[in-house]
């Protein structure tokens, strides 16, 4: 439970402010993909620190924790963009909801990706069990 706060805590924050800038840029303009594929970028890079450092206290390697979290984000990713063209494009709802939507469908993914694969220990993520 301890984790679930902290990635809220770190989550709010981070996409809060995304959302707001995601706001801004999409009414002066830039198309709501486009938008979103710019601010998902700096969330994860900014994500990273914060949920390596206070959510998980990863002490592993950082480039295997930086790799995996690389992989998890591009299926993020892919979920965010798939939301967005369904529900905008295809079913005609406001991108606005969608997106706020989608924040709320990956934050949840990427809690147990990065739970159970991205900030394990190198020898639970790389040894079979016995």
């Amino acid at each position: 439970m301890r984790q679930f706060g902290l990635y809220t805590l770190v989550g709010i924050v981070s996409n809060v402010l995304g959302y707001l800038l995601y706001l801004v840029v999409t009414h002066a303009g830039v198309a709501p993909k486009v938008a979103m594929s710019f601010l998902y970028v700096f969330g994860a890079t900014a994500g990273f620190w914060g949920n390596r450092q206070l959510t998980f206290s990863h002490r592993g390697k950082i480039l295997s924790a930086g790799f995996r979290y690389v992989i998890a984000h591009c299926f993020g990713y892919l979920l965010n963009f798939m939301m967005l063209e369904i529900g905008v494009n295809w079913k005609g709802y406001s991108h606005q909801w969608v997106q706020a939507f989608a924040i709320l469908v990956v934050a949840a993914y990427l809690f147990a990706v990065q739970k159970y694969f991205v900030f394990q220990e190198a020898d639970a993520v790389c040894k079979p069990s016995s």
